[in-house]
Formats: structure tokens, sequence, C-alpha cells
């Protein structure tokens, strides 16, 4: 059920939910199994399909976790009494062989972390798309800019929505990196993957042909699944801070642009609006207001995901001896929390951009007053003094705007790549 204390959490879906988690051990479970029977470690009857979990499933085994301090022990108890009720008890035997239940947890989330990374690169590519087409639009919208709240020197609009492009053209980079390199984890109790080696010896021995060494087992499961194939990395957590760090730079750019909507909607500027649906951005008692709710609930994600991350670089420090103690722990629900909260964040950048409202005369009117009255132009009229050239009496801001446009076309080119490349490789 949605987050009531999380307006808009419903964007994110069952993402990273109990009962999609549970579906995934139960995919590494049967991709697992299904791996040892092509090998030739499990016999041919130990073949099954697995029974699937339902969100009842999901709270019984919550309620249970706490006796393994995971949800594994339970869920593999609950299979193979599954798969025995149903005559299977072959595979009920071989189920879960060689495996441990980090190995099903890791997996799990790191499938998780796959379905986020994607969602996520998929609003930035809109949020992107937008960007880019107000970038060119307003290449020429003169308006003020502001360094330290103040006014500064005259910009445009379109090297402000070019700014905030490259935030989320590199945010972008970092998610696609991060989703290429998530790997699968089967290591088996200590990271040695002993137990698979022993089972793998003994097939070699009973059988005329030799049976697959324990790590092209692990291949074959990292690409059953969709993952990097990888050795075991129980206790290096990088794979694990590598996407919380990608999924905060998203958020940290769509906080950058949350934050100037927000200056610039203010009634006393004005450059900007928010999209203007029925029924967003009223208040409860103030029939006259209409707050800039999205960029509102972006900036709180921007807000709150740093500590989220920095949870998990805590937790990939203090990750301790072959299997970490409570550090392995701590990245789950801060692994949910990160992933959802970033989801929704993006997605609702992605509408904001998409349905931004520009008020050119007001940008400009701004800015022509700020330059006759307010020293816009202070800066060029220094720097012909230094140079020793005369004065200039036109204060028509559009005339100092330096290389505004050309920053412009550039970082919208970079815009372009990405997309026609994403056209070639959804």
């Amino acid at each position: 059920m949605p987050d009531l204390l999380w307006p808009g959490d419903e964007r994110a879906g069952d993402l990273l939910d109990d009962t999609r988690l549970l579906g995934s051990m139960v995919r590494i479970e049967q991709a697992w199994l299904d791996g040892l029977v092509a090998a030739g470690v499990a016999p041919a009857a130990a073949k099954a399909d697995l029974p699937a979990v339902d969100a009842a499933d999901a709270a019984g085994l919550a309620l249970g976790a706490e006796g393994g301090g995971n949800p594994v022990v339970g869920l593999v108890r609950l299979l193979r009494e599954r798969l025995r009720a149903a005559g299977a008890a072959d595979a009920a035997t071989w189920l879960h062989r060689g495996l441990t239940s980090q190995d099903v947890v890791d997996t799990a989330l790191v499938l998780a972390l796959v379905d986020a990374l994607d969602r996520v690169d998929a609003a930035l590519g809109r949020a992107a798309d937008a960007l880019a087409d107000l970038a060119r639009e307003h290449a020429t919208t003169v308006m003020v800019g502001r360094t330290l709240t103040q006014h500064a020197v005259p910009t445009t609009f379109g090297l402000k929505a070019a700014g905030w492009l490259r935030g989320i053209l590199g945010a972008a980079d970092e998610v696609r990196r991060a989703r290429a390199l998530l790997p699968v984890q089967a290591g088996g109790a200590a990271g040695t993957l002993s137990a698979l080696g022993e089972l793998v010896s003994l097939a070699a021995a009973g059988s005329a042909g030799a049976a697959a060494d324990p790590l092209a087992i692990t291949d074959v499961l990292a690409d059953a699944l969709g993952l990097a194939r990888s050795v075991p990395w129980h206790t290096d957590r990088t794979p694990i801070t590598r996407a919380g760090d990608a999924l905060g730079t998203a958020t940290q750019a769509c906080g950058r642009i949350a934050a100037d909507v927000l200056t610039l909607t203010r009634p006393e500027i004005a450059e900007l609006g928010e999209p203007a649906d029925e029924g967003r951005g009223g208040s409860s008692t103030m029939p006259q207001k209409q707050n800039p709710v999205l960029s509102v609930l972006v900036r709180r994600a921007a807000i709150t995901t740093p500590g989220l991350v920095a949870t998990l670089h805590a937790a990939a420090a203090l990750a301790d001896d072959e299997r970490p103690t409570g550090s392995w722990h701590a990245e789950w629900a801060t692994l949910r929390d990160l992933g959802r909260r970033s989801v929704v964040a993006v997605d609702q950048t992605a509408e904001l951009v998409a349905g931004l409202r520009v008020h050119a005369d007001a940008m400009a009117e701004q800015a022509a007053h700020a330059a006759t009255t307010g020293g816009l132009l202070a800066e060029r009229d220094a720097v012909r003094a230094v140079a020793g050239a005369a004065a200039i009496e036109d204060l028509d801001p559009s005339t100092y705007l330096g290389v505004a446009d050309e920053i412009v076309r550039r970082v919208v080119e970079r815009a372009d790549r990405l997309r026609n490349e994403t056209r070639r490789h959804p």
C-alpha cells in the first residue's frame, strides 16, 4: 500500500516490496537448482518448478525471520515442504545446496537494484529530453543571473536549463555504469564455494563425464539472471555502494533543479511555474495558494537520500570476517528506502520539467530593471575600465551574455547523443 508519510510513494509500485523480493529469491533458487541439474551435480529427478510465493507467505516469513536473522531460512524450509507435498522429494533435497542465505539475499537485492536503476535511467532520459527542449527554446531568453542569492550578471534561462541538463546527464552516466556492473552473488558458507566444490567432485567421481567446475556453475546463474559474472563478494560491498552512489547522484541532480524552481516560483520573482494540474498545490486553509509541491517533494528526497547512501558506506566499512555481522543486515531496509525514493524523485522531476511554465516576460522585465537600476552590468563596466576602454551606455542585458549560447549548444548535443544511444540500445 502507498506510504502515507512519503507522498508519491505509489510511483515506485512494487519495487523492493516484500512479495517482489521473495519472488526474486525463488527465481534465484530456481536458477540455481536448474544449474545443478544441468551440470550433472544434482540428479535429473531433482528438476522441478518451484512453487510461487504470495503476500500471505511474505507476511509469515517476515514474522519468522527474526529466528534466523534473515528471511531465506524460512523461505527454503517453506519451499522444501511444498515440494515434498507435491511429490518432488528430490528437488526438495537439492534445493539451495551449495548456497548460503547471503547469496540469495544479496542477489535478490541486486535484481531489485537492476529494476531501480533501469527505472531511474528511463526517468532521467525523459527529464533530459524535456530539459534539452527547454534549453533550445530559451537559449536567448535573458534573465538575471544570481550568485549567493544576489543579482550578478545577465544569463539566459536556456543556460540555466542546460546546467540542470548537465547534472541529469552526469547522473545517467553513473546509473548506467552501476547497472552494468551489478554482479551475481554465490559464495556458499564463507565465500569459498566449498560445499559446491564437494558436490562437483562427488558428481565427477560417480559418472563418466566430468561435471562443471564450481565457478562455471555460478557463471550459469549469473547468465540466467542477467547479471554480471563474479567471484564471491560477501564482505566487499562495493557493488552495493556503487549502486547507492548512483541513486544518490540522481536525486542530487534532481534536488538542484527543485531548489532553483522553488526560488523562481516565489511570488516576488514569479519567473517559473510548476505544471498546473487540478488539485495539486492547494492549501487546506488558504485558497489563494498554489504550492510548488513537486519541487518540495523532490527536495525532500534530495535531503534524505545522502543519509541512506552514507549508511551503505558505513555498513561496507564495518563488514567483518567472511560474512558481515549487522552491517550486512543494515543494508536491506536502507536499499529499499533509497531505491523507492530515488525512483519517485526522478519520476517527479521528469514530470516537473516536462510541464514547467517559463514566464519569459517576467524574466526580461526583471533583467532590464536590474540592468538599469541594480548594476547588473557593473562587471562589464569594470572589465572595460581595467582594459582602458570607454564605458558603454547601452544597458541591454542581452549584450553581455558571454558564450552562453555555445555552452547551451554543447550540452544539448550531448543530450542528443544520449537520446540516440538509447534508441539504438533500449
